[in-house]
Protein backbone atom coordinates (compact mmCIF):
# COMPACT_ATOMS: atom_id res chain seq x y z
CA UNK A 1 0.00 0.00 0.00
CA UNK A 2 1.21 3.65 -0.97
CA UNK A 3 1.67 6.19 1.72
CA UNK A 4 0.34 9.70 0.81
CA UNK A 5 1.03 12.62 3.37
CA UNK A 6 -1.44 15.21 2.69
CA UNK A 7 -0.57 19.38 4.17
CA UNK A 8 -3.13 21.48 4.21
CA UNK A 9 -4.12 23.67 6.99
CA UNK A 10 -7.85 23.69 6.66
CA UNK A 11 -8.44 20.67 9.10
CA UNK A 12 -11.86 19.96 6.89
CA UNK A 13 -10.31 19.86 3.46
CA UNK A 14 -7.14 17.87 5.16
CA UNK A 15 -9.51 15.46 6.24
CA UNK A 16 -11.49 15.11 2.53
CA UNK A 17 -8.73 14.49 1.06
CA UNK A 18 -7.47 11.51 3.26
CA UNK A 19 -10.97 9.98 3.51
CA UNK A 20 -10.92 10.32 -0.54
CA UNK A 21 -7.29 8.48 -0.72
CA UNK A 22 -8.71 6.12 1.93
CA UNK A 23 -11.69 5.12 -0.50
CA UNK A 24 -9.15 4.29 -3.43
CA UNK A 25 -6.84 2.03 -1.15
CA UNK A 26 -4.10 4.47 0.00
CA UNK A 27 -2.68 4.65 3.72
CA UNK A 28 -2.85 8.66 4.97
CA UNK A 29 -0.70 11.01 7.04
CA UNK A 30 -1.64 14.36 7.89
CA UNK A 31 0.17 17.50 8.73
CA UNK A 32 -1.29 21.12 9.32
CA UNK A 33 1.84 22.93 7.33
CA UNK A 34 5.56 22.16 6.30
CA UNK A 35 6.81 21.86 9.52
CA UNK A 36 5.25 19.36 11.01
CA UNK A 37 5.61 17.72 7.48
CA UNK A 38 9.33 17.79 7.69
CA UNK A 39 8.34 16.00 10.92
CA UNK A 40 6.34 13.28 9.36
CA UNK A 41 8.71 12.51 6.84
CA UNK A 42 11.76 12.22 9.42
CA UNK A 43 9.32 8.92 10.86
CA UNK A 44 7.46 7.61 8.21
CA UNK A 45 8.15 6.30 4.34
CA UNK A 46 6.13 8.32 2.09
CA UNK A 47 5.49 7.85 -1.59
CA UNK A 48 3.36 10.89 -2.36
CA UNK A 49 3.27 14.12 -0.87
CA UNK A 50 -0.15 16.53 -1.53
CA UNK A 51 0.56 19.76 -0.26
CA UNK A 52 -1.30 23.22 -0.53
CA UNK A 53 0.82 26.47 -0.57
CA UNK A 54 -0.75 29.27 1.69
CA UNK A 55 -0.14 27.99 5.31
CA UNK A 56 1.73 29.11 8.66
CA UNK A 57 5.01 28.27 9.90
CA UNK A 58 6.42 27.01 6.50
CA UNK A 59 4.28 26.96 2.93
CA UNK A 60 4.71 24.52 0.49
CA UNK A 61 6.70 26.43 -1.73
CA UNK A 62 9.44 26.10 1.49
CA UNK A 63 8.58 22.75 2.12
CA UNK A 64 8.88 21.63 -1.39
CA UNK A 65 12.23 23.82 -2.29
CA UNK A 66 13.43 22.66 1.14
CA UNK A 67 13.25 18.72 -0.05
CA UNK A 68 14.21 19.33 -3.20
CA UNK A 69 17.77 21.07 -1.70
CA UNK A 70 18.27 18.42 0.22
CA UNK A 71 18.12 16.12 -2.53
CA UNK A 72 14.31 14.44 -1.84
CA UNK A 73 12.71 13.21 -5.04
CA UNK A 74 9.21 12.03 -3.17
CA UNK A 75 6.60 13.07 -6.18
CA UNK A 76 4.84 16.01 -4.96
CA UNK A 77 1.80 17.37 -5.98
CA UNK A 78 0.49 20.64 -5.45
CA UNK A 79 -2.99 21.60 -4.83
CA UNK A 80 -3.71 25.01 -3.87
CA UNK A 81 -6.56 28.50 -4.77
CA UNK A 82 -3.41 30.00 -6.54
CA UNK A 83 -4.48 29.50 -10.31
CA UNK A 84 -1.95 32.21 -11.93
CA UNK A 85 -0.08 31.32 -14.62
CA UNK A 86 2.83 32.73 -12.60
CA UNK A 87 2.27 30.64 -9.36
CA UNK A 88 2.47 26.98 -11.52
CA UNK A 89 5.72 28.02 -13.07
CA UNK A 90 6.95 28.83 -9.49
CA UNK A 91 4.97 25.38 -8.25
CA UNK A 92 7.17 23.45 -11.13
CA UNK A 93 10.22 25.38 -11.24
CA UNK A 94 11.18 24.43 -7.71
CA UNK A 95 10.26 20.97 -8.12
CA UNK A 96 6.75 20.10 -7.88
CA UNK A 97 5.80 17.21 -10.05
CA UNK A 98 1.84 18.42 -10.72
CA UNK A 99 -0.11 21.23 -9.60
CA UNK A 100 -4.44 21.26 -9.21
CA UNK A 101 -6.12 24.80 -8.83
CA UNK A 102 -8.83 24.35 -6.13
CA UNK A 103 -11.86 23.46 -5.87
CA UNK A 104 -10.32 19.92 -7.18
CA UNK A 105 -12.17 17.08 -8.86
CA UNK A 106 -11.31 14.34 -6.46
CA UNK A 107 -11.70 11.81 -9.57
CA UNK A 108 -8.74 13.93 -11.29
CA UNK A 109 -7.05 14.12 -8.24
CA UNK A 110 -6.90 10.09 -8.15
CA UNK A 111 -5.86 9.63 -11.87
CA UNK A 112 -3.09 12.13 -10.92
CA UNK A 113 -1.82 10.33 -8.33
CA UNK A 114 -1.91 6.63 -9.59
CA UNK A 115 -0.24 8.40 -13.27
CA UNK A 116 2.53 10.01 -11.17
CA UNK A 117 3.18 6.26 -8.59
CA UNK A 118 3.67 4.58 -11.20
CA UNK A 119 6.27 7.27 -13.32
CA UNK A 120 8.19 7.25 -9.66
CA UNK A 121 8.05 3.08 -9.71
CA UNK A 122 10.25 3.34 -13.08
CA UNK A 123 12.91 5.57 -11.48
CA UNK A 124 12.58 2.79 -8.57
CA UNK A 125 13.57 0.02 -11.13
CA UNK A 126 16.67 1.87 -12.28
CA UNK A 127 17.96 -0.60 -14.89
CA UNK A 128 16.56 -3.50 -17.01
CA UNK A 129 18.08 -5.51 -18.83
CA UNK A 130 16.66 -6.85 -22.54
CA UNK A 131 19.54 -9.30 -23.94
CA UNK A 132 22.18 -7.97 -24.48
CA UNK A 133 21.06 -4.26 -24.23
CA UNK A 134 21.05 -2.30 -21.09
CA UNK A 135 18.90 0.36 -19.84
CA UNK A 136 20.60 2.47 -17.00
CA UNK A 137 17.89 5.32 -15.40
CA UNK A 138 20.32 7.24 -12.98
CA UNK A 139 21.97 7.88 -16.54
CA UNK A 140 19.60 7.98 -19.19
CA UNK A 141 21.84 5.81 -21.21
CA UNK A 142 21.51 2.84 -23.17
CA UNK A 143 24.10 -0.22 -24.06
CA UNK A 144 23.87 -2.26 -26.64
CA UNK A 145 26.36 -4.15 -29.01
CA UNK A 146 29.01 -3.23 -26.59
CA UNK A 147 28.62 0.79 -27.18
CA UNK A 148 26.90 3.25 -24.66
CA UNK A 149 24.55 6.21 -25.31
CA UNK A 150 22.93 8.93 -23.46
CA UNK A 151 19.51 9.46 -25.01
CA UNK A 152 17.51 12.76 -24.73
CA UNK A 153 15.46 12.71 -21.62
CA UNK A 154 11.74 12.07 -23.19
CA UNK A 155 13.12 9.58 -25.75
CA UNK A 156 14.80 7.54 -22.84
CA UNK A 157 11.92 7.63 -20.52
CA UNK A 158 9.67 6.58 -23.44
CA UNK A 159 11.80 3.59 -23.88
CA UNK A 160 12.22 2.92 -20.63
CA UNK A 161 8.61 3.06 -20.03
CA UNK A 162 7.82 0.59 -23.06
CA UNK A 163 10.29 -1.69 -22.41
CA UNK A 164 9.18 -2.00 -18.76
CA UNK A 165 6.49 -3.39 -19.35
CA UNK A 166 6.73 -5.78 -22.79
CA UNK A 167 3.72 -6.36 -24.46
CA UNK A 168 1.74 -3.80 -22.57
CA UNK A 169 -0.53 -1.26 -24.90
CA UNK A 170 0.13 2.10 -23.89
CA UNK A 171 -2.00 4.85 -25.50
CA UNK A 172 -0.40 8.37 -26.52
CA UNK A 173 -1.94 9.69 -23.85
CA UNK A 174 -1.33 7.52 -21.37
CA UNK A 175 2.38 7.95 -22.76
CA UNK A 176 2.34 12.20 -22.53
CA UNK A 177 0.11 12.12 -19.59
CA UNK A 178 2.96 10.07 -17.87
CA UNK A 179 6.27 11.34 -18.94
CA UNK A 180 5.49 15.01 -20.53
CA UNK A 181 2.76 15.97 -17.57
CA UNK A 182 -0.85 15.95 -17.45
CA UNK A 183 0.06 20.32 -17.71
CA UNK A 184 2.23 19.30 -20.54
CA UNK A 185 0.74 21.74 -23.32
CA UNK A 186 2.43 19.19 -26.16
CA UNK A 187 0.19 16.92 -27.98
CA UNK A 188 -0.23 13.77 -28.78
CA UNK A 189 2.05 13.98 -32.11
CA UNK A 190 4.85 14.45 -29.31
CA UNK A 191 4.82 11.10 -28.52
CA UNK A 192 4.61 9.67 -32.31
CA UNK A 193 8.34 11.95 -32.90
CA UNK A 194 10.04 10.67 -30.14
CA UNK A 195 8.56 7.24 -31.34
CA UNK A 196 9.98 7.74 -34.85
CA UNK A 197 13.38 8.66 -33.58
CA UNK A 198 13.86 5.94 -31.30
CA UNK A 199 13.12 3.59 -34.13
CA UNK A 200 15.59 5.22 -35.75
CA UNK A 201 18.16 4.87 -33.40
CA UNK A 202 17.22 1.20 -32.61
CA UNK A 203 16.41 -0.03 -35.92
CA UNK A 204 19.06 -2.84 -36.26
CA UNK A 205 18.20 -4.16 -32.31
CA UNK A 206 17.94 -8.03 -31.92
CA UNK A 207 16.71 -7.21 -28.67
CA UNK A 208 13.33 -5.39 -28.66
CA UNK A 209 11.03 -3.66 -31.22
CA UNK A 210 8.51 -0.66 -30.80
CA UNK A 211 5.65 -1.72 -32.21
CA UNK A 212 2.29 0.38 -33.48
CA UNK A 213 -0.99 -1.27 -32.38
CA UNK A 214 -3.31 0.50 -34.63
CA UNK A 215 -6.00 2.89 -33.28
CA UNK A 216 -4.95 2.40 -29.91
CA UNK A 217 -0.85 3.26 -29.28
CA UNK A 218 2.37 1.74 -28.83
CA UNK A 219 4.29 -1.40 -27.24
CA UNK A 220 7.26 -2.40 -26.75
CA UNK A 221 7.90 -6.42 -27.87
CA UNK A 222 10.87 -8.28 -26.76
CA UNK A 223 12.99 -10.94 -29.25
CA UNK A 224 13.90 -14.02 -27.44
Amino acid sequence: MFNILVIEDNKNMRKLICATLKQNGYSTFEAEDGEVGLDVLDTTHIDLIICDIMMPNMDGYEFTETLREGHCEIPIIIVTAKEQLEDKKKGFSIGADDYMVKPIDFEELILRIGAILRRSKIVNDHKITVGDTILDYNSLSVTSNGECNTLPKKEFYLLFKLVSSPDTIFTRRQLLDEIWGMESMADERTVDVHIKRIRERYRDSKDFEIVTVRGLGYKAVINS
